[in-house]
This record gives structure tokens, C-alpha cells and sequence, in this order.
């Protein structure tokens, strides 16, 4: 299976000058654990996930002046569509994080995460409920 295949293909793109606050209601709005930070002054493509928001809420910052630019991780790893899910995980086990930017034509066009990959790999089962006589 690929990544197109397992990709979430609602992409969150913020500017480095959104607070953490503005960023985390946007990602709860579309349930989604990682934003597409785009900083046109430094040409290029960062992501801002969950776990950043909580390090910096957890060492006592404020969420309301702390930006995504602040907490932006830059030194990321894009995945292609054509990836395969083995080769994606192999990226994410290797660098120690759990979402990959999905880029095609120089753009981002998803995101593929730890949980997206387990789900191809594991379906859910239907639960049977059992009735006994």
C-alpha cells in the first residue's frame, strides 16, 4: 500500500505569525494532529504538531503569544504519494516523530501519519456481540 493510500489529504497550511492558540483551535476544528507552516520570507515548509502545543503549554508559555513560527519544526522529511507505507514508517521510526508532509509538484497535497499507517495495517474488526441462550 502507498501513501496516497493512507494520506489525509486535509492539509492545515498557517503563517509562522499565528499564535499556538489560533493554530490548536484550527487543528481541532478539522481533527487533525499537524499544520503545514508555511513562511514565505524564509521560502520554505515547516510543521507544527500537537506535541509541540503541549511542550510549550507544559513549560508554563502562553498561548496566546507564543507563534507557530517560535515552534515550527524546519528540518523536515516530505514523503512522495508514491512512498510506500513500509518506507514511511521506516522515516518516522528513524527521525522520531509521527507526521510526514506528503509533497507532489513542490506542493503539499496531505499528510500521512503514525495513526494513518496503522490503520491500513490493522482494521478495525467489527465487534460481534454474542448472545447465549
Amino acid at each position: 500500500m502507498l501513501v496516497r493510500d493512507a494520506m489525509s489529504t486535509v492539509v492545515l497550511t498557517i503563517g509562522p505569525a499565528h499564535t499556538l492558540r489560533q493554530a490548536a483551535r484550527l487543528m481541532a476544528a478539522r481533527c487533525i494532529g499537524a499544520a503545514v507552516v508555511l513562511d514565505t520570507d524564509a521560502d520554505g515548509l515547516g510543521i507544527l504538531t500537537e506535541r509541540d502545543i503541549l511542550n510549550s503549554v507544559g513549560m508554563g508559555q502562553d498561548p496566546d503569544r507564543e507563534t507557530a513560527g517560535t515552534h515550527t519544526t524546519t528540518d523536515v522529511v516530505f514523503a512522495a504519494p508514491s512512498w510506500t507505507l513500509e518506507e514511511a514508517a521506516e522515516a518516522m521510526a528513524h527521525g522520531g516523530f509521527r507526521h510526514l508532509i506528503v509533497l507532489e509538484n513542490g506542493g503539499p497535497v496531505g499528510v500521512v501519519s503514525v495513526r494513518d499507517i496503522i490503520r491500513c495495517w490493522a482494521p478495525v474488526r467489527r465487534r460481534t456481540a454474542t448472545l447465549t441462550g
